[in-house]
């Protein structure tokens, strides 16, 4: 009979990875990878503790995207982030049915096949979309929500997400 020590028979549990597909370069998305980190870390993840990221980048080259989009399905991540706009969230949503993909912005999302409708997205895909295209369908979900209501708000910064000041005409 062999007798091993206490550390070695205890199970040894694997850190949780998140894949986060992007189509730009790590350079170009220094900040977004920045700001996710952070997110991460506020909600009590704190990368090389108790959750890995494994990047992958398509440095621009959309053809690599759906390799990239399998590699990390093959590696088992808990979820994926898509960034770098609609050809990752794409890749990804073709790579796998079973593993969460969280896309970060898309300005159709129905309209670009990447879920079913904003009020039931089905599968295994959300996101976040940029308001401007899908204004009325974004209205219609608010009054499906709150249904008696007869004023409905939209407030946005008049400078614009990329600073630049914007129509409010």
């Amino acid at each position: 009979m062999t007798i091993l020590p206490i550390a070695s028979q205890a199970q040894q549990t694997t850190m949780p990875a998140i894949g986060f597909l992007s189509s730009r370069s790590s350079g170009e998305s220094e900040a977004v990878a920045a700001a996710f980190r952070q997110g991460l870390a506020d909600g009590g993840y704190i990368v090389g503790q108790n959750v890995s990221i494994e990047y992958r980048w398509a440095e621009g080259r959309y053809d690599r995207l759906p390799a990239l989009a399998a590699e990390l399905v093959s590696l088992h991540v808990a979820a994926i982030l898509s960034a770098g706009g609609p050809p990752s969230a794409l890749a990804a949503k073709k790579a796998t049915t079973t593993i969460p993909i969280i896309f970060s912005a898309a300005d159709d999302p129905v309209g670009l096949g990447l879920v079913e409708s904003l009020s039931h997205p089905g599968g295994n895909i959300t996101g976040m979309n940029l308001f401007n295209a899908t204004l009325s369908a974004n209205i219609a979900l608010m009054h499906e929500i709150v249904p008696a209501s007869s004023t409905i708000a939209y407030l946005t910064n008049p400078i614009g997400r990329f600073g630049r000041q914007v129509s409010t005409s």
